[in-house]
Parts: C-alpha cells; sequence; structure tokens
C-alpha cells in the first residue's frame, strides 16, 4: 500500500509547474545529474525533461541500474514517464505526488543498489507515511558508494537531521556477479528536516579496518590488512578480516575513522590485475589525504550531503555549514542542478586547501 501526499512545505505550491529542461552532458555528463534531477522533480512536483543523458560516459544512456532509479522514481512519484528505455538519451519525468508505502527495486544486474535508493530516499523523507525499501543488486562496486558508507557515514547524518533510518544488510552484491540485497526502513521527520554544522572532527573515537573477501583466498585479505598496518601503526586489535558469502568472488578494503561529529569511511575495491597490497594502499591514501585536509566532510560524503541539505533549506529556511576538501566534479554538478530546481542559495568559499559550503 502506497500513500500519496505532497511534501509539507508552503513554497512548494508558488514554484512554477513548467517542465525544467536538463542537459545531461554537462558537468560530469553521468548518472548523478539523472538521479538528481529525478529527485528533486519529485519533491517540487516539476516535471523534468532531460536530454544527452550520461553523455560523458563510454556507453551513453540509460542502463540497468539507471532504468531501475528511473523507474523506482516513477514508483515513489507516482509520475508519467516517456523513454524510460535501455540505451535512451532522453527522458520525460512529471510526478503527480510523494508515496510512501513498500516499495521492492530488483535491479538485476551488479548495478549499483545503493544508486537507486539515492534517488527515491530524499523525497520519502519528505512524504507524510512510512516506508520500507528492498533492493536487490551490486551493494559493493568500485563506481558508486558501498553499502557500508551509507551505513555509516551517511545514515547517521540523516538521523541527525531528524529522519529515523533503519537498514538491514542481508546479502554482497560484488561486481559483476550481484546479488545483493538490503532493506531500509524510513520514518520521516515529525517535523521538517533539519539542517547541520559540520566545521569540525572532534576527538577521534574509533578506528578500524576491514578486509572483506568472498570466494577468494583469505591470503588476499591477510596481505591487505598486512600493508594497510605497515603503514598506519594502529594498534593491532584494529585490523578485521571479514570472509562472507556472495553470488561471486569480490574484495573490498574498508577503513572508518568515527569521529565526534562525523564518521567517514574509504574504501579500496580488489579488481582483476589489482595486487592485495595496492588495494589497502588506495584505502590508506584516502584516509590520508583526509587527515591532511583536516575537514570533517570528505569529498564523496560532500556530494551526498548536498542535497538532503538543500532540502531542509527549502523546508524550513534552515542554513547548514560544512568543511571539506575539494569538491568533485559530481558535487559541483550537483549544486548546479539543485540551483535550477530549488533556487536557493548554496555558496562555496575556498580557504587554502578546505572549502567551506553554505546552503540557506
Amino acid at each position: 500500500m502506497h500513500e500519496a501526499s505532497l511534501a509539507n512545505n508552503k513554497e512548494k505550491h508558488t514554484l512554477p509547474n513548467t517542465a525544467i529542461d536538463i542537459d545531461g552532458s554537462q558537468g560530469e555528463g553521468g548518472g548523478q545529474i539523472l538521479r538528481s534531477s529525478l529527485t528533486l522533480s519529485i519533491v517540487t512536483g516539476r516535471p523534468v525533461h532531460l536530454t544527452n543523458i550520461r553523455a560523458g560516459r563510454d556507453k551513453p544512456g540509460l542502463m540497468r541500474q539507471h532504468l531501475t532509479a528511473v523507474r523506482a522514481a516513477a514508483e515513489v512519484a507516482q509520475a508519467t514517464v516517456d523513454g524510460d528505455d535501455i540505451k535512451s538519451q532522453t527522458l520525460h519525468f512529471a510526478p503527480t505526488a510523494i508515496a510512501s508505502g513498500q516499495y521492492h527495486f530488483a535491479i538485476g544486474t551488479a548495478g549499483s543498489g545503493t544508486l537507486v535508493l539515492q534517488t527515491v530516499l530524499p523525497a520519502l523523507l519528505l512524504a507524510k507515511g512510512d516506508s520500507e525499501i528492498i533492493i536487490e543488486g551490486g551493494t559493493h562496486n568500485q563506481w558508486a558508494p558501498p553499502f557500508d558508507f551509507l551505513q555509516q557515514a551517511y545514515f547517521p547524518l540523516l538521523r541527525r537531521m531528524g529522519a529515523d533510518i533503519s537498514v538491514a544488510f542481508q546479502r554482497y552484491g560484488f561486481y559483476p556477479a550481484g546479488g545483493g540485497r538490503f532493506e531500509v526502513s524510513i520514518v520521516p521527520p515529525a517535523e521538517q528536516l533539519q539542517g547541520l554544522t559540520l566545521l569540525d572532527r572532534g576527538e577521534v573515537h574509533h578506528r578500524a579496518v576491514t578486509a572483506v573477501i568472498a570466494n577468494l583466498s583469505r591470503s588476499i585479505a591477510q596481505r591487505e590488512l598486512q600493508a594497510a598496518a605497515e603503514k598506519l601503526n594502529w594498534p593491532g586489535d584494529c585490523y578485521h578480516l571479514s570472509e562472507v558469502r556472495a553470488a561471486g568472488p569480490g574484495n573490498i578494503v574498508i577503513i572508518e575513522l568515527h569521529c565526534e561529529h562525523v564518521r567517514e569511511v574509504f574504501t579500496g575495491f580488489g579488481r582483476i590485475g589489482a595486487k592485495a597490497e595496492g588495494v589497502a594502499l588506495e584505502a590508506v591514501s584516502a584516509l590520508r589525504d583526509y587527515q591532511a585536509a583536516d575537514v570533517p566532510v570528505g569529498p564523496y560524503l560532500a556530494d551526498q550531503l548536498i542535497l538532503p541539505l538543500s532540502l531542509a533549506a527549502w523546508q524550513s529556511g534552515t542554513q547548514s555549514q560544512f568543511r571539506t576538501m575539494a569538491l568533485t566534479r559530481h558535487s559541483t554538478t550537483h549544486i548546479d542542478i539543485v540551483r535550477r530546481f530549488l533556487e536557493i542559495p548554496i555558496d562555496v568559499d575556498q580557504q587554502e586547501s578546505a572549502m567551506t559550503v553554505t546552503i540557506g
């Protein structure tokens, strides 16, 4: 059962209802433009017309993962859609209202389930009722946030914004086999989303390095942990080996850094041709860059936060601010799309190697 409603925002009804034209070749030219446009179309009620979808990729147009995101958005928004076909580079999406309820989205490939969730989660945070989502597909691949990043870094901040989010991880889905599955339960804030201020990390409370393997030799994970230990010099109880079940082979190194005000996650993905030591050092390098920047929000978390913080500003005028590293092309493109839909101020102030992003 789905319960339809409009987002609780007095400004929603004053926005024009004409379709917004989005050129998918702008900025990073990938799936981020599609996902953000769909989300913002749902929450504002404004139709969107996308052209040149994923024009910046080797295989442009909608792939299976993107098509699943489109159809998930259409179901949540009770939308009419034209152009939702594999390889389509043009899409017209006209939402009706946000429908809370129970959903099950299966990608059918190793395409990222976390990116499908990313498309509909912000809208369901503004729904009138609770929602439960089951997603099947990829949970850990190199081109998307792994599930651990959402669970450890992103969801805790959404909870601080007022949302009640609980998750149940059931199966790993590595590239290329896929087959992963997880569930997310969403209880929207009782009032409106609250903003965040993240200007420093605070004290470190927890550190961990985990080497995860599926259908591979344990020696790979052992070498990864040894390589990380030689570089980090953390206590021995920080290192963990996790052997998991999955439909195919897979490997990821996950470094967690939990601080007083924020949690961050850094990863290295095992793949054909990459040595175990090199995979570990990718994660270590990302951690060291973050530590050297002396900011609370890493580049990938910054990208994830832009949309919910913008929705908080749009709903209630709440201002948010966070310090981060140099913005990725994903983030700058994301900001451009948000400005098109919500017409809220987003300022980026560079101070030496750090950036301060102010939203609202």
